[in-house]
């Protein structure tokens, strides 16, 4: 490994530090999602949350968390039991009217009536479960018990006892996915008579559209009150957006409700309340602890957790000022806010179970978890999803996967042979073992079969595209599957119309949107998942693809193609926690050590501008730039304005940009497309990714566009280019862990510099900081249906 700057100019007095922006750990753009380990940056215009908010919930949910948590619980109030048990009543209705009748006039309702009465048996069978015996920690007494009657008492619509969370407790859930945990591996997993009705879940949009906004009058009505409260009225869009129509009556008469506003914080909605309420305002006010514990569960949410423990969210409420937490987790459950789940302690380490009395069974340990409803549930649905995969692979066409498997060789066949006879297949490897689930592809296309690979990004849609195996056809993007822009179309049960679908860099998938992707597959079809499982884990909640390896549901096959030349083996030894010297006779990777945040800046722009293209012939579009954070003196607003500087020099007439200007578009957390200002005008900011055109509104352009030239590893992951420039300033040792140093040092294909500041930082990170723990729940409940159990 060379230690020889690869530049020609001698070095001069560093770019100035970016105003105003104050040191970050790595951020997914757009979102304001930290990095490995869940801290969060301050990034004004597109709401994240400030470093310190960050710090303290990063610490809230470490210090509890376990990385396999709560089964499941019940997901509907009674509210929702009344409405579909008037939906039962008018289906037996319309049948019995129908069945007079003698025949349907239209097929519509004939379908309408078989979707009505799947819906019926599916109430019923919830029913039957509500009544039936809890399956984990079932012989419950003392806080435990009183935790159960309080979730009965909510589903009820009531408010649990006041001495519910006294002490931490743990109650049983009040229900259990479909099926139950004693279903049998090899019995379907949902089982019905009938076709199942489209699902409601709704798909993601395309990114490029923006989002039809609030109506004028509700937005002049939020900033009349943000006005009287002392809140800047450019608040008014967003708050809006977020609240709905009626905005601003409910601040009005619940001024907490800023606190869904993305970056806003509790002293500010503090400070707001004091302005609209006087008086009335106090710390003691049962709508701050709701607000102030929802907002905790959102923050979790953008560090990657699913779930809080009952203890840690407690503890970080006291730090927040609120005087009886356990009664502000209480009334958070009663309005129905959040869910409340118990699960069975049973990773290494767990305590025994206490033994009982001769005819009751052992009571196991459980621990109480709160978690919002829209992760809790698409958990649940992603692992009831994925256990009718494993339980019914399809059958027929065993002739066909026969074919696939011999028309393939080593590393592809065997993952051939897992594949035709399993519904669900785990494959791991670096970038290079990519190649075996492209020749699965091409081979099943190839047989007849309906196969589709998806990636994360658009960059690696084009590098599987160009894969001799698949010839550039059936691969597409997460995103645009989803959004219906991409792959096949839909059946009538809204199922894709697929027999195989593989996701290569399944380590990037969130909760919700393995949800969709799995909801969406038809019974009986085959999925592959993929990836490095050493990279970092996805931007939003979640660690889907590792939750999956330890739960050990599944056949999973391991690549042995390892990636080629000194980048490769630099990385693989960072895999392992080595931080090697390899041998780079073509100076593939270069160290340049510099003494100061100013020094690296200017470094880091002599290597894009000069060196790498010197000697490589690598141009500058060509080359990334990676650093820790967005903020600080070498982050990567400094960069990227030191690099346009130099690359393209300009007014900024355009919200900042130029066209010409290499940006990152990030129109959701942790989806990040790199592109080009094409120019600007009435519309909006007209650029182009990925080959596509995009026009971004001028109101979105602050939150949604950054300069690109410097990205977060975060926003690299799932992309790669000839040349990668690893920034390590000296303030960026807390935010490096051994994924961020796996992931970022293998961004470049040709060549690698480290722009190093963090002396002995680095080596330690890699031997001694692994991913910080994700409090998750998917390996647990899927662990009761493993047929390996």
């Amino acid at each position: 490994m060379s230690t020889e700057p690869e530049t020609t100019e001698e070095t001069g007095p560093g770019t100035p530090e970016a105003p105003g922006t104050p040191g970050a750990p790595d951020e997914a753009a757009g979102g304001g999602l930290a990095a490995d380990g869940g801290e969060l940056a301050a990034d004004g215009g597109d709401g994240a949350a400030e470093v310190s908010g960050a710090a303290e919930t990063s610490e809230v949910t470490d210090g509890g968390a376990g990385e396999e948590t709560a089964e499941s619980a019940e997901g509907a109030g009674s509210a929702e039991a009344a409405e579909a048990a008037e939906a039962a009543e008018a289906a037996e209705a319309a049948e019995a009217a129908a069945d007079g009748a003698g025949k349907p006039e239209l097929s519509e309702a004939a379908a309408e009536l078989a979707a009505q009465r799947v819906e019926r048996e599916r109430i019923e069978r919830r029913r039957a479960e509500r009544d039936g015996p809890v399956e984990s920690g079932a012989k419950l007494s003392g806080k435990a018990a009183d935790l159960l009657a309080a979730v009965r008492a909510v589903e009820a619509g009531g408010k649990p006892a006041s001495t519910v969370f006294a002490a931490p407790s743990r109650p049983a859930p009040e229900r259990t996915p479909e099926p139950g945990p004693a279903a049998t591996a090899a019995a379907p997993v949902r089982p019905a008579p009938e076709p199942e009705p489209v699902p409601v879940r709704q798909e993601r949009p395309a990114p490029a559209p923006a989002p039809v906004g609030p109506s004028p009058r509700t937005v002049d009505a939020v900033r009349r009150v943000l006005a009287e409260g002392g809140a800047p009225e450019a608040l008014g869009q967003q708050a809006a957006v977020t609240l709905g129509e009626g905005a601003g009556e409910l601040l009005r008469t619940d001024p907490w409700q800023l606190l869904r506003v993305p970056g806003v914080r509790p002293e500010q909605a503090d400070g707001f309340a004091r302005a609209l309420l006087g008086a009335e305002c106090g710390p003691q006010d049962e709508r701050r602890g709701r607000a102030v514990t929802v907002w905790l569960l959102e923050q979790a949410a953008l560090a990657g957790h699913t779930a809080l423990e009952a203890p840690a969210l407690t503890a970080a409420l006291a730090q927040r000022g609120v005087p009886d937490p356990d009664e502000a987790v209480q009334s958070t459950l009663a309005e129905g806010e959040a869910l409340v789940f118990e699960d069975a302690l049973e990773e290494p380490g767990a305590p025994a179970a206490q033994p009982a009395d001769d005819d009751e069974e052992a009571e196991r340990p459980v621990r109480v978890l709160i978690a919002l409803e829209r992760y809790a549930m698409a958990e649940e649905s992603l692992a009831d999803g994925l256990a009718r995969l494993i339980s019914s692979p399809s059958q027929n066409g065993k002739e066909t996967w026969a074919q696939v498997v011999a028309a393939l060789s080593g590393g592809a066949a065997e993952l051939a042979r897992a594949v035709a006879g399993h519904g669900l297949v785990l494959h791991t490897g670096g970038d290079a073992s990519r190649a075996e689930p492209a020749a699965l592809l091409g081979a099943a296309r190839d047989a007849g079969l309906r196969a589709l690979a998806v990636c994360h990004t658009a960059d690696g849609r084009d590098r599987l595209a160009a894969l001799p195996p698949t010839r550039g056809a059936g691969v597409g993007t997460v995103a645009g599957l989803l959004a219906g822009a991409e792959g096949p179309g839909r059946d009538g049960d809204g199922a894709l119309e697929l027999d195989l679908l593989i996701v290569p860099d399944a380590p990037q998938l969130d909760v919700e949107s393995a949800a969709m992707l799995v909801e969406s597959l038809p019974d009986g079809a085959r999925l592959v998942l993929g990836g490095d499982p050493a990279l970092l884990w996805s931007a939003g909640p979640g660690r889907v693809f590792a939750d999956l390896l330890a739960a050990r549901a599944c056949p999973q096959i391991a690549s042995r193609l390892p990636d080629p030349g000194p980048i490769g083996e630099l990385i693989s030894g960072i895999g392992i926690g080595e931080l090697n010297q390899v041998e780079a006779p073509g100076k593939e990777v270069v160290i340049v050590p510099v003494r100061d945040a100013g020094e690296a800046v200017h470094r880091t722009v002599q290597l894009v501008a000069d060196s790498v293209p010197r000697a490589f012939g690598v141009p500058v579009e060509g080359t990334v730039v990676i650093t820790p954070g967005h903020g600080g003196a070498a982050g990567t607003r400094a960069l990227n304005a030191a690099l346009k500087e130099r690359l393209n020099p300009g007014p900024g007439r355009f919200g900042g940009f130029d066209p010409g200007d290499r940006i990152a578009y990030s129109p959701a957390p942790g989806r990040t497309l790199p592109g080009a200002v094409v120019k600007a005008d009435a519309e909006g900011l007209h650029l182009s990714c990925a080959g596509a055109p995009v026009v971004v509104p001028r109101e979105r352009v602050e939150a949604w566009v950054r300069h690109g030239w410097a990205l977060t590893a975060h926003q690299a992951v799932g992309g790669r280019w000839p040349a990668a420039v690893v920034v390590l300033p000296g303030d960026a040792a807390q935010a490096l862990s051994r994924p961020w140093v796996y992931t970022a040092f293998g961004r470049g294909e040709r060549h690698l510099s480290v722009v190093q500041g963090a002396e002995g930082a680095l080596p330690r990170a890699v031997a001694e900081i692994p991913a910080k723990p994700r409090t998750t729940r998917l390996a647990t409940l899927l662990r009761p249906q493993s047929p390996t159990d």
